[in-house]
């Protein structure tokens, strides 16, 4: 089949993210289907089926094995079938195709074999009201319900485990916060107590099934009979791999090799570890960054187009200078591995803003007219209307934060994470602010050097969500729980503290 074009930017790629439509390479859809296919299999069936890969993988496995197989499955967006038509998938194929939400409105059977890559929706896409529907499926079924951040693609896989068979096989490839998620825990302990977790692929960013999408691709094989401790966790390092395929067909007896790298482990360890994670990523080790520092988000206008300025744009509106902090908002805008006063010299110079518009909570007619001028301009655009500004009191009171002797990089691919803040700048929330216990420069100065080792960065892995090409994203909590190698902060010359009762940030 020809592969899916994937558009850049604009519209069209807005479009593919809200119906989260990316189609599943052939090579990945055939092992995929090698592995439900087994036993006395006659129909698969696919909750997404899209441009029909599962489809065409299914027909071409079952003939394989000289086997007939019966085609079902769902799709809301049956215009996306002409594209299945275009592949070679007959009207008897798609004969038995319904138009369905397949999590809401499921079918009324189950089934011995499913495959899918269900519609990758995140959380902030779906209506209100469908996310109250959701969650409250999600909490009839696991008993609580999950958290609002859950994608629907979450609710996919529940759906398709609950209409399995006995001794059914289900087949589906997720991005990596299925198993990162803060819901992703108990996700999990709820699925292995009632299914058997066969194996977990993960793929190298070379071998990425979706090389041009900012995810991390998983598949999860499971079958509903009973849990066991162990399941294998592999890591597929070459894309169009035919050692994939055949590992899954053998029933994971085939060898691994240099294109599959394959590990036993058990299901204790991968949860506590993370699914995603390399075996043993998650051991504990001590001391983490918590024990030399405490981990913030960047602030958060809700509106940077209006309270993040270039210095020629604040000098227009003459506001006053003590209403203007010096700030950082984009990871690219830091080149190095520090801010400097040259730094933000550079920034001015191509334009880019650099002055935080930051007014306190006074009355508006209590401000200087230049700056009640320009709220009030704010007022005209309803900003005060927008989800987070409406939650402050006044709307344009903004947040504070002490100037972070440290800032880490919230979601990037590039070595250099940790960023030395010379500039005495306020991060916004490309940024995390670290706050090391001590303020002595010789603390802080060794901090960094602990942080920025390339040991340091490598555990990031272990904390973070990922996404596609290598990039991490690590939240406020998971970066304090970052390891810290005991050899790295011997060579440094470094010991943790004990950390203050209370650090006043705001």
């Amino acid at each position: 089949m020809q592969k899916q074009k994937l558009p850049s930017s604009g519209v069209a790629r807005e479009l593919l993210r809200v119906k989260g439509q990316f189609w599943t390479p052939d090579w990945v859809a055939e092992a995929m289907a090698a592995y439900v296919l087994k036993g006395e299999v006659k129909e698969v069936f696919d909750p997404a089926v899209g441009a029909g890969a599962f489809f065409r993988a299914a027909k071409k496995i079952a003939a394989e094995s000289g086997k007939p197989i019966a085609l079902s499955g769902t799709e809301l967006n049956l215009e996306v079938l002409q594209q299945a038509r275009q592949s070679g998938l007959t009207e008897s194929d798609l004969a038995n195709v319904q138009r369905r939400d397949f999590v809401l409105q499921p079918p009324q059977q189950r089934f011995k074999a499913i495959l899918a890559n269900p519609p990758y929706i995140r959380h902030h896409r779906l209506s209100g009201e469908v996310k109250a529907q959701l969650k409250k499926y999600g909490a009839l079924l696991i008993g609580e319900p999950l958290d609002g951040r859950a994608g629907l693609h979450i609710y996919f896989l529940l759906r398709a485990l609950e209409l399995l068979d006995d001794d059914g096989r289900l087949a589906f490839l997720m991005p990596a916060d299925t198993c990162e998620g803060i819901f992703a825990n108990r996700l999990w302990r709820w699925i292995t107590q009632h299914y058997r977790l066969d194996a977990v692929i993960t793929f190298s960013p070379a071998a990425s099934p979706f090389p041009q999408v900012d995810t991390n691709p998983i598949i999860f094989l499971l079958r509903k009979s009973a849990p066991t401790p162990s399941f294998f966790w592999a890591k597929c390092n070459q894309a169009e791999s035919s050692h994939l395929k055949e590992w899954m067909s053998s029933e994971f007896h085939r060898a691994a090799s240099t294109e599959l790298s394959v590990a036993a482990r058990s299901l204790e360890e991968g949860l506590t570890t993370g699914l995603s994670r390399t075996p043993g990523a998650g051991k504990n080790l001590s001391p983490v960054l918590a024990d030399f520092a405490t981990v913030m988000r960047g602030i958060a206008t809700g509106a940077n187009e209006f309270f993040f300025l270039t210095a020629a744009q604040a000098k227009a509106l003459d506001l006053p200078h003590e209403f203007l902090l010096p700030a950082i908002g984009r990871t690219r805008d830091v080149s190095e591995e520090w801010v400097t006063q040259e730094t933000i010299k550079q920034l001015e110079t191509v334009g880019r803003p650099t002055l935080l518009f930051s007014p306190d909570g006074r009355p508006l007619n209590a401000f200087p007219l230049p700056v009640a001028t320009y709220l009030r301009q704010g007022e005209a655009l309803n900003l005060h209307q927008k989800p987070l500004i409406s939650t402050r009191r006044p709307w344009y009171k903004m947040e504070t934060r002490n100037v972070p002797p440290i800032l880490f990089a919230y979601l990037g691919r590039r070595h250099t994470r940790f960023i030395r803040n010379l500039a005495g700048v306020l991060p916004l929330t490309g940024f995390l602010c670290v706050y090391p216990h001590q303020k002595e420069a010789d603390y802080i100065e060794k901090l960094w050097q602990v942080l920025r080792h390339p040991q340091t960065v490598a555990n990031l892995s272990r904390i973070g969500k990922s996404y596609g090409a290598g990039a991490i994203k690590v939240e406020p909590r998971a970066l304090e729980q970052l390891p810290l190698s005991d050899a790295v902060l011997a060579k440094i010359g470094f010991q943790p503290v004990a950390k203050p009762a209370q650090l006043s940030l705001y």
